[in-house]
């Protein structure tokens, strides 16, 4: 059997993470187990599970791959969100692939995903409820992660996005520096750092408008804290 293997994860964060290595594994495994020739892999990143094929890179190269060989037996997918985790979506590619000649199989559970897709009613069924509980899981898993975003927004004011300079150890460092200069002009303020090779988060030289911002936001800081015990 002559296969092509279909690798996904949703977000750009994922994509340094363990979850194309855990897909390769199970995709390597049923390759030896059933003594499939695996000819190409196609890896798409940070692309959601409800994206239909023609905004899906990857998947769409993949297509173009089997029409222009015409002897690939197979599509092989570590489980079956990551074809699809919307029920609409994954039929529709789905029922691409049956009129394309080619199955689909879900090697974690070894099940052929396009099986009884004309003449067996129940194989359908039962892939269409597990389509629905992957859509129900994904929606509950969103849900959640809004709820908590939400509730950590509310508690620290910040939830999301680049964290303020200070951070780190080493950048508290640079803003004591600064806040002990503050009174003096920002570009002395700036040159000074420099001068004295106190790093910036980036690499660049120090910049009098980043040093305002730093003393602008320390101040409000302080102004707040007063504030609650006024």
């Amino acid at each position: 059997m002559r296969i092509v293997s279909y690798l996904r994860v949703s977000s750009r964060h994922q994509i340094n993470g363990d979850g194309f290595d855990r897909q390769r594994i199970a995709i390597t495994q049923w390759c030896a187990t059933h003594g499939a020739d695996h000819m190409a892999e196609f890896v798409e990143e940070g692309v959601s599970g409800t994206t239909e094929v023609i905004n899906r890179p990857a998947l769409t190269r993949l297509v173009s791959h089997i029409l222009e060989r015409g002897d690939i037996d197979a599509v092989i997918v570590e489980k079956s969100d990551r074809l699809a985790r919307d029920l609409i979506t994954g039929e529709l590619l789905l029922r691409q692939f049956v009129q394309m000649g080619v199955k689909v199989i879900e090697a974690e559970g070894g099940n052929e995903l396009t099986a009884g897709n004309n003449d067996n009613p129940t194989a359908v069924l039962v892939r269409q409820i597990l389509a629905a509980v992957a859509q129900f899981e994904k929606s509950s898993i969103v849900s959640k992660l809004r709820s908590a975003r939400n509730r950590r927004r509310a508690e620290t004011g910040r939830c999301e996005g680049r964290k303020p300079y200070g951070d780190t150890p080493a950048e508290r460092v640079a803003v004591a520096r600064i806040l002990e200069l503050d009174g003096t002009p920002t570009r002395a303020i700036a040159d000074t750092l420099n001068a004295e090779g106190v790093p910036t988060r980036s690499g660049v030289p120090w910049r009098h408008s980043t040093v305002a911002a730093i003393l602008s936001r320390s101040r409000r800081s302080t102004e707040t804290v007063e504030e609650d015990w006024i």
